[in-house]
């Protein structure tokens, strides 16, 4: 959160707590290493996996996800509380309150209730961030409409937003662009 108030781009936070380097020793190969580890704790990537896809040792691959986890232990309980949760219930919820149900977490075939633990842990964050994309589209798809705009949402892709427009609209649409998604939900972090 400190990362992304002080508007710290979130690879580079990571690899300067993860190896304890200084803003201006992280290269661009240790901050892809970072960011392996970002994506890949949510996803629960082994120390295997984490290994094969930067090309390090499985020890040292061990001490980049032990000491990710030292250094943000919130995430380590996010993880814990939200397994927790959905073997109790069978689903978890976005953040803006959406069920997803998690299959198999209960299952006493390990790979299966494994499998579903790493669903129930990414399901809020990818379906929270499905959510905020799906508001903003309304809310952007609206607002255009509503100002009388030639303008047309067209695409969606990821976090992305794809809009036509004629040229002489364009200052007008970004701008509203960037305020209806800016805006279009409050979290702890901008």
């Amino acid at each position: 959160k400190e990362a992304f108030a002080a508007g710290i781009d979130i690879h580079t936070a990571t690899a300067m707590q993860v190896f304890g380097l200084p803003r201006e020793e992280v290269t661009p190969n240790v901050r892809r290493h970072a960011k392996a580890i970002n994506f890949g704790v949510i996803y629960g990537i082994s120390q295997y996996g984490l290994a094969k896809q930067i090309g390090i040792s499985n020890d040292e691959a061990k001490k980049y996800i032990d000491a990710y986890f030292a250094k943000m232990p919130e995430i380590k309980r996010y993880m814990e509380q939200t397994v927790e949760f959905a073997r109790k219930n069978g689903y978890v919820t976005t953040p803006f309150g959406r069920k997803c149900a998690v299959p198999g977490i209960n299952d006493k075939n390990q790979r299966i209730a494994s499998f579903a633990e790493r669903a129930a842990i990414n399901a809020p964050l990818q379906g929270g961030a499905a959510d905020i994309i799906k508001l903003a589209m309304v809310r952007v798809h609206s607002r255009l409409a509503r100002e009388g705009l030639a303008a047309r949402l067209i695409m969606q892709v990821h976090d992305e937003l794809i809009v036509e427009c004629p040229e002489k609209e364009a200052p007008r649409v970004e701008a509203l662009l960037q305020q209806e998604m800016q805006g279009v939900a409050e979290l702890s972090v901008p």
